[in-house]
């Protein structure tokens, strides 16, 4: 079984799935964190990495079939997974790995906000933070694959938390992966 959770910056998306994995008995994976920690190796900050990706595409690449194999032999030793990833969604499927695809959402400045309190700075700030990223991912995902995050098509649920706790969420999650898995 395979659970993957999309969603923008500040949208709960990694709380979400780190405590479905705990609470469910899930192995995580998470892009997110591949990504911050390949920007830390690189001693860039995640907006300067973001544009670095931007120009250099191979980042993605290389970090998305990563993301796709450590799933795909997980899944193959029948391991329960959920991923925390942007653009999972639309390309583990094409791997051909059946997944159940979750969007977490939540309204720009509920999202702002939220990072704003976790990373210690300025709401204004980090609108503009988000914004640059948001750009900056819209911009790598549709030259590389095509892809528009803001597309909720793909999704077998969508859940807005700006009014919910991640328990909530994990709950709802829960019952949905088990009406879908049978």
């Amino acid at each position: 079984m395979i659970v993957v959770i999309s969603g923008p910056p500040g949208s709960g998306k990694t709380t979400v799935a780190e405590r479905f994995a705990k609470d469910q008995g899930y192995e995580l994976v998470s892009a997110g964190a591949a990504f911050r920690e390949l920007g830390e190796a690189y001693e860039m900050s995640l907006d300067a990495f973001g544009r670095y990706a931007e120009a250099h595409p191979e980042v993605d690449r290389d970090l998305d079939a990563r993301i796709a194999t450590r799933v795909a032999e997980r899944a193959a030793r029948g391991a329960k997974i959920v991923v925390d990833g942007r653009v999972q969604p639309w390309l583990l499927p094409k791997r051909g790995l059946r997944c159940f695809k979750v969007l977490i959402d939540a309204p720009f400045p509920v999202r702002a906000e939220r990072i704003a309190g976790r990373e210690g700075k300025s709401v204004k700030q980090a609108k503009k933070e988000v914004r640059a990223r948001e750009r900056s991912e819209r911009a790598r995902y549709a030259a590389i694959y095509g892809i528009d995050p803001r597309d909720r098509s793909v999704f077998d649920l969508v859940v807005d938390s700006s009014d919910k706790a991640p328990e909530a969420i994990v709950q709802i999650l829960a019952e949905r992966v088990v009406a879908w898995a049978s």
